[in-house]
Parts: C-alpha cells; structure tokens; sequence
C-alpha cells in the first residue's frame, strides 16, 4: 500500500471519528472540539468559530489560545465575521482579502495566516455560526470537500447540542433526579472500558509457498498476471536458456567423441595390448560425459520454474523481471492460498496498546474504503 493511499485511508479514518465525537459532545465540549480537532482531518494553522447570539454579544472561539473580550485580535475578528456572514454560500468558500474593506484587509497579515476558508454553519436556534479556518498553503479541492464533510456534521451536532441543552432546563424532582443518577452509574459500571488504536494495516498470506531461483541467471519471462490464480505445477517463470542449450549440445558431443574412441580402442585392443589398457581410461570419460549431459539437461529443465501448491501468485509487476539478473535462491515470488490470510498491523511505538485474543479489528481497503472488513 503506497503512502498516499495510507495517508488518505488514514484522513478518512480520522474523518469519521471526529464526526461521532461531535455527535456525542456537549455544547461547551463542541466548540472546543471544532476550533482544535478540525485540524486533525482538514489541515490548517489556525481556526475560529463565532456565533450570532441573539440579543447579546456574538460568542466567539479561537483555536489554541482565549481571547480577551477587550483585545486587539478580538476588535479584528468582530468586525470581519459580520461581513462574512453577509456571503449567501450554503457550502465552504474561500475567503477574497483583496475583496473586503481596508479596515478588515489591511491588518489581515498580522492575525490571521494568507488563505482563509470560511465553513457557513447553522446554530439550533437558527442563527449564524461561521468556522473560520487559515493557513499559508491555497486550499484544494480534496480539502474542501472534507471541510464540507465536517461542516454538515458540526451544523447537526448544534443542533443536538441545543436539543440536549433545552431539555436540562426542565429540573425533574430531586428523587427522580437521584434515581436517574444511580441507574446511570449502574449502566455505566456495567459497561466494559473499551480501548482503540488507528493504524497502517495489509493483508498477507499465511505460510506462502516461495519461488526462488534454482541457479544463478537471468529472468527470460514471467507467464503469470499479478494476483492470479494458478495450479500446483504451472510454468510460472522462465529463466534464459541459451547458456545451458550449448552447454547441453556441447555435452552431446562429447559424449559422442568418447563414445567413437572407445569403440576404436576396442577394435584394437584385440592385436594391441597397449590400446586394451586405455579401456577403462575411456570408459571413466564416456561416464564422466554422460554425467555432465544429464546435469545439462536437469538444468534446462529446471529453468522452467513451476507453482509448488495452488494458489494465488503474488508479486509487484511481470513487467519488472524479464531481463534481470538473479542469484542462486533470489525470491522471485509466493504463491499463497486465498483462504488463509490475516492482517498484518503496524502500530506506532507511541501508540502501542495491548489488545487479548479475540479483539475486533475493522479493515478499511484501499479499493471500497466504505466498505470496512471485520476481523479479530
């Protein structure tokens, strides 16, 4: 899996956990969380938040630091959110500097970095709610559509919140109130402490069959597609062959040659004692020549290099062996069986939790990352 895949596996991931945690967050809890966790998922240096509170003084929220009610940066911050919320966009524009007024504009540099994206958002009593995010690097189109993401989930989280708020301003009775109190912490004792961790993660097989080199050679073809299907026996690599044929035909002959001189010795050993005695010298070479044409002819056939069980082959590209040198048992591939794979997760040391047999797993794919796979 690449790094940008990773990386985008990861955004999405965090995407999603951010959204349920405004979800189950309160009203203060929520502006917290939007000025300093939007960074998680939609990159960005600095974030505000203001919302138009009817009949009082407009509520603002700033990302790292609080903001003095008499300050510099807060005069800066009340006069530019009214103008933005004057901007009929349902959907996250970037801010024009060079379009507002020079009493907005001119001190821009100096609070606020040079690109602006403004997220419209609407409170639970109807009323404006401007998020407000900067950053010295233009903004994409990628992260505008996270940044549209989180906007719907934050407009719905308001809303929540406002309900959630409105209901505490109905005081049951003292022991209602109580009761309510000692069952919910029965629930919750009853509840299991739930630990998780987000991590880099592929799927590999269990126990592969490898394909090594049997000699020392270069790689002629590979007649198999990545991750496909193959039977135990199948030609999956070829290794060139032009060395070993000559060796192969070079055997032959003299395997023939000693053969010829053997049958001459022979015929003259019968009147020639001294060519009885090169009998047996001969017959040690025709031996040692049919030695040499049968390890020629193993080895042909050994260039021909077969799956061991079936399987799936898995390797990078075909396209990136024909031609290559290998070593004498270089790895050239696996063959796995599909039905015996398991995630391999790789957890960073300052994350690191530890997890009993049985723990769920959710596997997001680079393919349908949508659609998660459960494992344990």
């Amino acid at each position: 899996m690449s790094a940008g895949l990773n990386l985008q596996l990861l955004r999405l991931s965090g995407l999603i956990d951010l959204q349920e945690r405004a979800r189950r967050a309160d009203a203060a809890e929520l502006d917290f969380l939007v000025v300093n966790e939007t960074a998680a998922v939609v990159a960005c240096q600095q974030a505000a938040l203001w919302r138009a509170v009817p009949g009082r003084r407009p509520a603002l929220v700033l990302s790292g630091v609080a903001v003095t009610e008499d300050g510099p940066y807060r005069a800066w911050l009340a006069r530019l959110f009214p103008l933005l919320a004057r901007t009929p966009a349902p959907q996250p524009f970037a801010v024009d500097i060079a379009a507002l007024p020079k009493s907005v504009s001119t001190d821009w540099a100096e609070w606020f970095p040079p690109h602006a994206l403004c997220c419209p958002l609407t409170g639970s009593d109807g009323a404006p709610v401007l998020l407000l995010l900067g950053r010295a690097d233009p903004w994409g189109e990628g992260d505008t559509a996270l940044a549209q993401a989180l906007a719907g989930s934050y407009t719905q989280s308001l809303s929540l919140a406002g309900m959630a708020r409105r209901r505490r301003r109905v005081r049951p009775r003292r022991a209602v109130l109580v009761l309510l109190g000692l069952l919910a912490l029965g629930v919750l004792g009853a509840l299991p402490v739930r630990e998780s961790v987000l991590a880099s993660a592929e799927i590999v097989p269990i126990d592969p069959a490898p394909l090594r080199a049997p000699f020392d050679g270069v790689v002629d073809a590979v007649q198999v597609a990545p991750n496909a299907p193959v039977k135990a026996g199948q030609v999956l690599v070829t290794l060139d062959r032009t060395q070993l044929a000559t060796r192969e035909a070079v055997a032959g002959k003299a395997l023939e040659m000693a053969r010829a001189e053997y049958d001459a010795a022979s015929q003259q050993a019968m009147n020639d004692q001294r060519a009885k005695s090169r009998l047996a010298v001969l017959q040690s070479r025709i031996e040692q020549q049919q030695a040499e044409l049968a390890y020629s002819r193993d080895m042909l056939a050994r260039a021909a290099l077969t799956a061991p069980i079936d399987g799936i082959a898995v390797f990078d590209d075909a396209n990136d062996w024909p031609g290559r040198p290998v070593a004498l048992g270089e790895r050239l591939m696996v063959v796995a069986s599909p039905s015996a794979v398991q995630v391999e997760i790789q957890v960073p040391a300052g994350e690191v939790v530890t997890f009993g047999n049985g723990a769920e797993v959710l596997f997001f794919g680079n393919i349908a990352p949508d659609q998660p796979i459960a494992a344990r």
